[in-house]
């Protein structure tokens, strides 16, 4: 079953549930009784459901390893430089991925909130190379407040070898 497919049918379970709670498609004279039996229902649906669908760090990794698939990683870095990163990538849930050249370096951060692809990340550094000491702020990208933190982790280096 896949992800939409749990969500829409619990979504049609979860609709069911709250007429016959709320009285539609019922006789008159509703039972406490039969409305707790159908609250318990509800109740022990919704996890048989959502677990049939991946978590956010699986397609997390799944996508990581996809972005370092052929690439051999490195000794891990206490810092890096600001300057040589081209571009950076939140993988959902999982990890930051700078990319410098043809090397990447993967970040997965050591507490603090959840990350989200469309986070924006706010860093305050005191020099030019972010390091694993550093904290970065996750703002919505919608709203643009702050959501919460992250303290960064040490920098895996991934290269292509060579052949």
């Amino acid at each position: 079953m896949t992800a939409r497919s749990a969500e829409s049918a619990l979504i049609a379970q979860l609709r069911f549930i709250f007429r016959m709670l709320t009285g539609n498609n019922l006789s008159s004279g509703k039972s406490p009784m039969r409305m707790f039996t159908l609250l318990l229902a509800a109740m022990a649906l919704a996890p048989t459901a959502a677990s049939a669908a991946p978590s956010t760090d699986q397609r997390g990794e799944a996508r990581l390893a996809q972005a370092l698939k052929g690439r051999v990683a490195g000794k891990p870095v206490d810092c890096i430089n600001l300057r040589g990163i081209n571009s950076t990538e939140i993988i959902d849930g999982t990890a930051i991925l700078y990319r410098s050249g043809s090397r990447l370096y993967v970040n997965r951060p050591e507490g603090g909130s959840p990350l989200r692809r469309d986070d924006v990340l706010v860093t305050k550094l005191s020099d030019s190379r972010l390091c694993s000491i550093d904290t970065v702020r996750l703002l919505d990208s919608s709203t643009r407040f702050q959501r919460g933190f992250v303290s960064l982790g040490k920098f895996i280096p991934y290269t292509k070898p060579r052949d």
